[in-house]
């Protein structure tokens, strides 16, 4: 399972997608979020799937790799369509013994696990299609208003553009240190919860003093390249919007007023 993580992975191309500036897609990713959120009816959430369908069409990320990196989540998605299938009031449906199943829960459900996987893709895109450097560099600029404030804005940017970095080195590494004890005759899948509980110490006791380790290198590095945060800082390729940014921001801003609008005036009828 650790595999199919893409959150953090950089998915190289020379898509429109790709080339857009880093901020145009940060604040493109928030302005779907607050759409999603937003979403009342069923119409709205197939809208804003088509859209984010044709992104991915546009950038060329096959779908199968973009798929790949929801079975994390198949768990939380299970659970949390199961709970407001019987816990919600409404329309009875079933019983299952002392349990009701609803037609509302069973909606309700349904909406809250499309809103979830249309998020962990929303954001998966950011990163699959951006490098980190140039995370950094929009992530600091969409930060930097706040610097009045006392926001540290690129020390901010960079912590969580390293974050992301070593998602997919620390789940490699993982990968590694499971095979290793494995090897040695651990067993991470059967038993009881706290069994697996306590299978799982050779596992994490070598996993952070790795991270920590690999967290030591990291700055020794940056010292010794004299990195001192933000200040004077120059950059190799500095952020330029294109005229696709700038319609981009159009489609998108379109794209949220229709759906704010249908939030608290309902649907237009024809």
């Amino acid at each position: 399972m650790l595999e199919n993580i893409t959150i953090g992975q950089y998915y190289p191309g020379e898509s429109i997608v790709h080339k857009l500036d880093p901020r145009t897609k940060i604040y493109g990713v928030f302005a779907l979020v607050v759409a999603f959120f937003l979403a009342r009816y069923g119409i709205v959430y197939v809208f804003l799937t088509a859209f984010l369908g044709g992104m991915v069409l546009s950038a060329g990320i096959p779908f199968r790799y973009l798929v790949k990196g929801l079975r994390p989540i198949l768990f939380i998605g299970s659970l949390t369509f199961v709970l407001h299938m019987f816990i919600t009031a409404g329309t009875v449906v079933a019983r299952i013994g002392p349990l009701t199943i609803t037609w509302e829960g069973i909606q309700q459900g349904s909406f809250l696990v499309w809103r979830l996987v249309m998020l962990v893709l929303t954001t998966s895109m950011l990163t699959l299609t951006t490098p980190a450097v140039a995370l950094t560099d929009g992530m600091e600029n969409v930060l930097k208003p706040f610097q009045r404030f006392g926001v540290p804005a690129h020390e901010l940017a960079m912590m969580m553009t390293i974050a992301l970095r070593f998602i997919p080195t620390l789940i490699e590494e993982t990968g590694k240190i499971m095979k290793a004890q494995m090897a040695r005759g651990a067993d991470f899948e059967s038993g009881t919860i706290v069994q697996r509980a306590k299978n799982l110490i050779p596992l994490l006791v070598p996993l952070f003093v790795g991270a920590f380790r690999r967290a030591d290198d990291l700055a020794v590095a940056m010292e010794a390249r004299c990195y001192r945060g933000g200040e004077n800082r120059t950059r190799l390729k500095e952020l330029k919007y294109s005229s696709y940014d700038y319609y981009s921001y159009v489609v998108v801003l379109l794209l949220l007023a229709v759906v704010i609008s249908i939030r608290f005036w309902g649907i237009p009828q024809l």
